[in-house]
């Protein structure tokens, strides 16, 4: 099996804690492609730098899932928090996209009725809450705590945090009632590990859960959508795309077409 693994945001460093915690996650034998956002911002907070974000998404995926010289992978995986572009990006590879929230909302689901999110900053929190209830999980979110002092560098928010995070989830448990903490935020990957046995609960590390969860789509072999609100959009006039997104919407609009045909 071969995944690619997306950092939305144009933080290499994020990028490096992505990959080593997607790395020790991934089952033997599945392949790693690690690729961070050729523009964007440095780290996503709100609703409009995830617009942003989601275009250098697409681009990416164009360059591995559509026209005949792209670099064919397996399935995708959306590695931030909030997941930028979803679930629109779905409607462009006909093999599974899965982003970290989703992802990391399945796990908590199956593991608990109620669930934290502890996130790195107070600003994030309204595009979390939004992300949440599109899933229809709103009535089992109990909280969202965060991190409410000015970050030293994205890259180092686990280390000059962590005491702040430990606590924030264990207040998730104690105060809020939460039967699940994740830690929420491609910055924080890892950190569950990390935090071992210090937590009460169950803790879902988006990282960890968008591999393992991607993985597992993957092997279900439930085939691609060509019908539906997640079919490839419709044929029609374009202008100004790559090549790359061109190709890609070429191709998937000439499976969708010949699957109609048959």
């Amino acid at each position: 099996m071969k995944l690619l693994v997306i950092n939305p945001n144009i933080s290499e460093d994020v990028t490096a804690l992505i990959e080593a915690e997607a790395r020790r996650s991934a089952a033997p034998g599945t392949e790693l492609v690690v690729r961070t956002a050729g523009h964007g911002v440095e780290y996503i907070e709100t609703r409009f730098e995830s617009l942003i974000a989601a275009g250098a998404v697409a681009e990416i995926i164009a360059e591995h899932c559509g026209g005949p010289s792209s670099r064919r992978v397996d399935g995708v995986v959306v590695a931030a928090f909030g997941d930028p572009g979803m679930p629109a990006l779905k409607e462009l590879a006909d093999i599974p996209v899965i982003g970290i929230t989703e992802a990391a909302l399945c796990a908590a689901a199956l593991q608990g009725q109620r669930f934290a999110i502890i996130a790195i900053s107070d600003r994030i929190k309204a595009w979390y809450q939004d992300c949440v209830d599109r899933f229809g999980l709103a009535g089992r979110l109990v909280s969202i705590r965060s991190i409410n002092e000015a970050l030293n560098g994205i890259g180092s928010v686990q280390s000059d945090f962590k005491d702040t995070l430990l606590a924030l989830s264990r207040q998730a448990v104690a105060e809020d009632g939460a039967d699940v903490v994740i830690l929420a935020g491609a910055p924080l990957a890892g950190l569950a590990r990390d935090l071992a046995g210090q937590i009460p609960v169950p803790v879902v590390d988006g990282i960890s859960a968008g591999i393992r969860m991607t993985e597992a789509v993957v092997a279900l072999a439930s085939g691609p959508h060509r019908a539906g609100s997640f079919a490839p959009p419709p044929l029609k006039g374009r202008k100004g795309l790559s090549p790359s997104l061109d190709a890609a919407l070429a191709d998937m609009q000439s499976a969708q077409a010949a699957a109609a045909a048959r």
